[in-house]
């Protein structure tokens, strides 16, 4: 989760996409990382473990929502 609280650091609004999109970058991700799907086949591992890094935080009320898909 700490990589996710430093992407956020700047305290401007960011979308979940591009959120992971950053976090891919700077773990280094190759491609068929990023496309590796959850056992259900519906969603990518990745987004869903940022999703969920996501929901953690905010409930810990270290991350606000401030529209569908945004936070910061």
């Amino acid at each position: 989760m700490l990589p996710l609280v430093e992407t956020l650091g700047d305290g401007e609004e960011h979308s979940l996409r591009d959120t992971i999109d950053r976090l891919a970058k700077r773990f280094g991700l190759s491609d068929e990382e990023l496309r590796t799907l959850l056992p259900s086949g519906m969603q990518p591992v990745f987004d869903n473990r940022v999703g969920w890094a996501r929901t953690y935080l905010k409930n810990a009320g270290l991350v606000e929502s401030t529209r569908r898909g945004y936070f910061r």
